[in-house]
């Protein structure tokens, strides 16, 4: 009876938790290990039939070339005829443009001195000064009053065949326009005939100081009446500032009109000339704000007398513009006595010092200054000394320091 019964007990299929994993099996598989032995194997995994593949190594993007930029051209420049100024060829290139400039006292301040290459002041009646602005490679802002015109200032005007723009004139003056305005002497940009379109008057100020104009439409009006732009010889030499250790520290120029008084202060630092006139002790530019400081001052001695056209009564002049007469040129804080010269109508006004030879002015902007011979006009010049060069810690000169 006991046989039969393990028979039955080995048929029991035996169910075991290993691991916490249930295994099946039958009891009449291999014997199970017994004890601590009692570990279900893992099983190896078995080797696959088929052979491993190598990748193929992708191949790196060949990078796109970046084209080398083309080298920008350094810009040219050319000395400003007038000037001196380096500035671009179209620059050097402009027509320039003459404006006669009222002087009164409701006239002030003007506009338009500091963007001019070139500033004329000169008597024009009654012991009034007027000026004259010629503007070159700088296109300026507002500028004015703009007044009449006289004919010395035409002369002068005419050494650049200039756009000569003017309200009105002197007989003398607007007979030499009207013969001698399409380009022979200058374009005639008279307000009498251009007025509408080129020239206007402010409201803040009353007639006949209120006239105005600017680059931008003189531009315009060169344009139309044929001054075109190109080639403009040059007149003057030019040099670069003296170094800080050559200038002279202080300095006056005194410039006496009947109606006006002219001073000038020589500024080491900056090498200007810094302006006053007769109730302004800064000149100022009434375009931009700053100071009226030129780079060079002449004065010229000039015989002056009543211009005989039939009215008396306006006290108008004439002068000897051609032929030659007493100079002062100052550059550079220094003054040189020297003389002046113009050929005929058309030709350049030349300065020569002492020895006759042609001087040389500093880059930057020049004012000219007329007299008149003769009472109530005047000139006192005093310059500054060089200040005396202070010795270094190691005993050698050094340049001592400017103000």
């Amino acid at each position: 009876m006991n046989r039969p019964l393990a028979l039955g007990i080995g048929a029991v299929v035996l169910v075991a938790v290993v691991g916490g994993v249930v295994v099946a099996g039958n009891a009449t598989s291999s014997p199970r290990p017994s004890g601590n032995d009692a570990a279900v194997a893992t099983p190896a995994p078995s080797a696959s039939s088929e052979p491993t593949t190598t990748p193929t190594p992708t191949a790196s993007p060949t990078p796109t070339p970046v084209p080398t930029p083309t080298p920008v051209p350094t810009p040219v420049r050319v000395p400003d005829p007038l000037t001196g100024r380096m500035v671009s060829e179209a620059a050097a290139k402009r027509h320039p443009i003459a404006v006669m400039i009222d002087d009164l006292g409701p006239a002030r301040p003007q506009s338009g001195f500091n963007a001019a290459s070139v500033v004329w002041q000169a008597p024009a009646e009654g012991g009034i000064p007027r000026y004259m602005m010629i503007f070159s490679s700088t296109i300026p802002g507002l500028v004015g009053p703009v007044r009449s015109s006289r004919f010395y200032y035409i002369t002068w005007a005419a050494e650049w065949k200039a756009l000569y723009g003017h309200v009105g004139g002197s007989p003398q003056a607007m007979s030499t326009l009207q013969a001698k305005g399409n380009g022979q002497y200058v374009y005639n940009a008279d307000e009498f005939r251009w007025g509408t379109g080129y020239y206007w008057r402010i409201k803040e100020r009353f007639a006949p100081h209120n006239m105005y104009t600017d680059g931008k439409h003189l531009r315009r009006l060169a344009a139309r009446v044929g001054a075109k732009d190109g080639p403009v010889k040059a007149h003057w030499k030019f040099a670069p500032d003296a170094p800080l250790e050559a200038r002279p520290q202080g300095g006056t120029i005194v410039v006496t009109y009947p109606q006006n008084k002219i001073t000038y202060k020589y500024d080491r630092k900056t090498n200007t000339y810094l302006r006053s006139v007769t109730r302004e002790a800064k000149q100022i530019d009434k375009a931009d704000g700053k100071r009226v400081a030129p780079k060079n001052v002449v004065i010229m001695n000039m015989v002056f007398g009543p211009l005989n056209d039939g009215h008396p009564n306006k006290h108008r002049l004439e002068a000897n513009v051609v032929g030659t007469g007493k100079a002062w040129i100052a550059t550079n804080g220094k003054t040189i006595k020297g003389t002046w010269s113009k050929k005929s109508n058309t030709a350049p006004t030349l300065f020569f010092d002492s020895a006759g030879k042609p001087v040389t002015l500093t880059v930057g902007q020049t004012f000219v200054q007329v007299l008149r011979i003769g009472q109530g006009y005047g000139v006192s010049i005093k310059d500054g000394k060089v200040p005396a060069a202070s010795p270094s810690p190691s005993g050698s000169a050094a340049p001592s320091a400017s103000s």
